[in-house]
């Protein structure tokens, strides 16, 4: 640990740890080691034993985790302070997650760390800013830009503001997020990265209207370079015997749901998105192609092969406007697909695949017929070239041989095939 600092010296901590579990220091008793382990869930979860134990991070001196014989699991953080050694509890692991901890401690240690020196930055700040609280800024981005934002995203993006964002730092100055505030926000989020990483570019966004209402300094945006946590794709893709399972389950299940059957043949064989075939209307079927006046990246054409015409042609009660899959309980709402998917994909022995995987096998049964990529993302309507981009490692296999047939060609022209 540093020393003559803001930190406990290594041999102090020691002391302490002997003084604060029973060992005196002149009874001639060995001391026992230190616990030094990386603080996490697993340590937080570990059966408490007949004495009190103190686990120490061996990643943040002075961060430590008390457990006592009864279950009692108490965070703490131990630091030294104009000459006096002082212990702050941070809460039981039963209200704190290991994360949130773990960042208290290091806010904790920076604050100590800091004790004694000049503020006059601060008071300057105090002095001149007028700026709103985040609380109250969340309103009117909300009011200016939600009215933007697609029934789906604004609902996505509402939970982020009002439940992610205002409860981190609502009670902050639109102009004082700074970089260090997001970093130890990204903390709090490792058991949830999914939530980081859908919150952080809503904040951004946030930020950088905030700049364009000259509320933040024009370049100041705190979320840009923020990395967000690396997940694993989600990606599924069909191959012949599972196509196969799939037809067999949708023709079983036909007598059953016959409109919920043939919706999930159209997203089979255009690759559209799920919702874009729920709410697909009759006004907008100009065969050979569907007209979507508005999708995911605005407006949309389908182009309708023989197999997705003969769907369509085979739909009863064609009428000249209303929806393509009527809900039966209310003809002006769509179907939900998500209602009757798992029966199906379980009668298939496919009980890991979502309805947004005949989208992403679409893509590699394109790929694997030579189909370019332009024309994939042409096909998928993606807005841009990058989001076809990914599968691209799709086409290795194609590009190796067509490698091979290539340098083959050359070799039998410079004779070396002989």
């Amino acid at each position: 640990m540093q020393a003559n600092g803001y930190l406990l010296p290594a041999n102090e901590a020691a002391n302490h740890r002997r003084t604060r579990s029973g060992e005196g220091r002149g009874s001639g008793e060995k001391a026992k080691p230190s616990n030094r382990v990386r603080l996490n869930g697993n340590i937080a979860r570990r059966k408490p034993g007949k004495r009190i134990c103190e686990y120490w991070d061996i990643d943040l001196p002075g961060f430590g985790l008390r457990v006592n014989p009864g279950g009692r699991r108490t965070w703490f953080v131990l630091f030294r302070q104009r000459g006096k050694l002082r212990r702050v509890s941070l809460g039981t692991s039963k209200d704190i997650t290991p994360a949130t901890a773990r960042r208290l401690a290091r806010a904790k240690l920076a604050e100590v760390a800091l004790d004694g020196l000049p503020t006059r930055k601060k008071a300057r700040a105090a002095q001149k800013s007028s700026a709103p609280l985040i609380r109250d800024y969340a309103e009117r981005f909300w009011a200016d830009y939600s009215r933007h934002w697609k029934p789906s995203t604004r609902k996505r993006n509402e939970s982020a503001i009002f439940k992610e964002i205002l409860g981190a730092f609502g009670d902050k100055r639109i102009d004082e997020l700074a970089k260090g505030d997001i970093l130890f926000w990204r903390d709090s989020f490792v058991e949830r990265p999914g939530v980081f990483n859908r919150t952080l570019p809503v904040l951004s966004v946030m930020m950088g209207y905030a700049e364009r209402l000259g509320l933040r300094p024009r370049g100041s945006n705190p979320c840009k370079g923020t990395p967000r946590y690396k997940r694993k794709p989600m990606e599924r893709f069909f191959d012949s015997n599972e196509y196969a399972r799939l037809a067999t389950a949708l023709r079983d299940y036909e007598a059953e749901q016959p409109l919920y059957v043939a919706a999930i043949r159209l997203l089979i064989f255009t690759g559209a998105r799920c919702g874009e075939i729920e709410q697909l209307r009759w006004e907008w079927v100009q065969e050979p192609r569907l007209m979507l006046p508005d999708s995911k990246t605005g407006a949309k054409i389908i182009y309708l092969n023989r197999q997705a015409t003969d769907v369509i042609a085979g739909l009863q009660n064609r009428t000249p406007r209303g929806l393509l899959f009527p809900s039966v309980r209310n003809p002006e709402k769509p179907i939900k697909l998500s209602m009757h998917w798992p029966k199906i994909r379980n009668r298939a022995a496919l009980p890991d695949v979502r309805l947004h995987d005949l989208r992403h096998s679409f893509a590699s049964v394109a790929i694997r017929d030579n189909i370019s990529l332009m024309v994939i993302g042409k096909l998928l309507g993606h807005a841009l070239a990058e989001t076809t981009t990914k599968y691209a490692h799709l086409s290795d296999d194609i590009v190796a041989d067509a490698a091979e047939r290539v340098s083959g060609s050359i070799a039998r022209l410079i004779g070396l095939d002989r």
